[in-house]
């Protein structure tokens, strides 16, 4: 047997002590003296650990973009969709124009499109390179998924007043009364 500590064995000479809780103490003090305890991180593992927590941060921007835009991509076909399903015939003779942004377009309705159309019951939506006519409730189904495919809403602009951006002007004009189905 190794020689042990000596307060040790004067505690067990004393009848303090067993020789089991003294034997306990001693296997502990060797696995103290000769076990692995935690290894402090070295530099490079910290900046290894860095660079993996940044990259897995940039990688959940990325995936967290490409659902941005895969979901966005995805209304704007459900928008397309609408509109190719719930578009109406157009015919007529009457020339119908309206701005596409900087651009005044023509389109041929008959009387009573126009007429819906001037009371908002009926909506110009962008379908590719065309335009098509759509009822008020699938317009709004469009607007949900992608407003910009909504090219003239009467009903939508009654809501908003047009602003001049000029507050005194846009009071001095709101007296007069601008019919919405005026011939150009």
């Amino acid at each position: 047997m190794a020689k042990g500590n000596p307060l040790q064995e004067q505690l067990l000479k004393a009848g303090l002590v067993k020789k089991s809780q003294v034997s306990q103490v001693a296997r502990a003090q060797v696995k103290a003296r000769h076990g692995k305890g935690p290894v402090s991180a070295t530099e490079s593992q910290r900046e290894a650990d860095r660079a993996r927590a940044e990259k897995a941060e940039k990688d959940r921007q990325l995936a967290a973009e490409r659902n941005a835009q895969r979901r966005a991509d995805e209304l704007r076909a459900q928008a397309k969709q609408i509109i190719a399903d719930r578009k109406l015939p157009r015919a007529g003779e009457l020339e119908y124009r309206f701005n596409d942004g900087a651009v005044i377009r023509t389109m041929l309705v008959t009387e009573a499109l126009r007429t819906q159309l001037a009371n908002g019951a009926l909506v110009i939506a962008r379908h590719g390179d065309s335009f098509e006519l759509l009822p008020r409730m699938a317009a709004e189904k469009v607007r949900e998924r992608d407003a910009s495919l909504i090219v003239l809403d009467h009903g939508q602009s009654a809501d908003t007043p047009i602003s001049t951006g000029n507050a005194e002007d846009d009071a001095y004009y709101a007296q007069f009364q601008v019919p919405d189905d005026l011939m150009w």
